[in-house]
């Protein structure tokens, strides 16, 4: 299958086109290599996507329509799997606008191209936020709209597009939501990989409400589900992809406390924009996808501080 990924050069899409290239399918990139974080770091992945298996990369910004266009009209993708967006919950409430250009506006730039040219497929990557502050474990069917934060926002408006664009071309939709996606080349402003980095450099860490619990995503679990989706045969369709096991930050704490005794955590207030808890339903990712998350948060933080203790060095 000859398949483009949006946002590829970053941490689930370098993840991802590794795994796709294991797996025999003909890949292409699109990245325009944002400083929504490091670039460096963004390079070092597309390196070690190409010690796998060759690999088409296309540097430019999909919030440029026309280019867009004429990229997907001169290439024949069987399915596309856009990952490329503007993270971050906190930065979305300094500067929406940015979110709206690089969350929905791109999106909507995708899903035309996409349509115009003839893709089959288009897989789209979501987020929990769009769920809010609900009580858990959330199933697909419960997102009511109302969000935490612009990012949040921009996200769920994302989807309805989605919607559009396949009643209006016809070609199958997949919707994944995911949640706290976690593990090596990690993307550096998440909790677990910004917690890292400070304990190995010797600064506190800072934590927003010990009480919180997230449903942390080990990233192999995540690239086996959205393989498994390329494969699913409904028109449209969403799946949340987690672990199902939310992880209280507390505990978080406490395992990391193992591996960095001497650390010294700094408690703050709760921000605004930030959801309490997540917790997904994956019984119908099971049941449609077979899809099974097979690493444990403890096994899972292992290999990822393994990794950031290799990488600082």
């Amino acid at each position: 299958m000859n398949i483009l990924i949006t946002g590829g050069a970053g941490f689930i899409g370098s993840s991802l086109s590794k795994s796709l290239l294991k797996a025999n399918h003909e890949v292409s990139i699109i990245d325009h290599f944002s400083t929504s974080y490091h670039v460096e770091r963004k390079l070092e992945q597309v390196e070690q996507i190409k010690k796998i298996g060759p690999v088409a990369i296309h540097e430019f910004d999909l919030l440029d329509e026309e280019k867009t266009i004429a990229h997907f009209n001169e290439h024949s993708y069987d399915a596309v799997i856009h990952l490329a967006a503007l993270p971050g919950v906190q930065p979305s409430l300094t500067d929406p606008h940015a979110y709206i250009d690089q969350d929905i506006k791109v999106t909507v730039n995708v899903l035309r191209a996409a349509g115009i040219s003839g893709v089959s497929q288009v897989l789209f990557s979501s987020s929990s936020s769009v769920y809010g502050d609900q009580d858990g474990p959330v199933s697909e069917s419960i997102a009511n709209g109302k969000v935490k934060s612009p990012y949040a926002a921009a996200k769920a408006g994302a989807e309805s597009f989605c919607h559009a664009y396949q009643s209006l071309y016809g070609f199958k939709l997949t919707i994944l939501r995911f949640f706290t996606v976690y593990g090596p080349w990690g993307r550096p402003d998440m909790a677990i990989p910004l917690f890292l980095t400070k304990l190995l450099n010797g600064e506190p860490i800072h934590i927003y409400g010990r009480h919180q619990s997230r449903d942390f995503t080990y990233i192999d679990d995540i690239v086996n589900g959205i393989s498994l989706a390329l494969n699913q045969t409904k028109q449209s369709e969403i799946y949340n992809l987690g672990s199902g096991k939310p992880v209280r930050l507390e505990n978080l704490i406490r395992l990391l406390m193992n591996y960095f005794p001497d650390a010294n955590v700094v408690d703050e207030t709760f921000r605004a924009g930030d959801v309490r808890h997540t917790w997904s339903n994956i019984e119908k990712a099971k049941k449609d996808l077979g899809y099974v998350p097979e690493i444990g948060f403890e096994e899972g933080l292992r290999r990822t501080v393994e990794w950031a203790k290799n990488y600082h060095d």
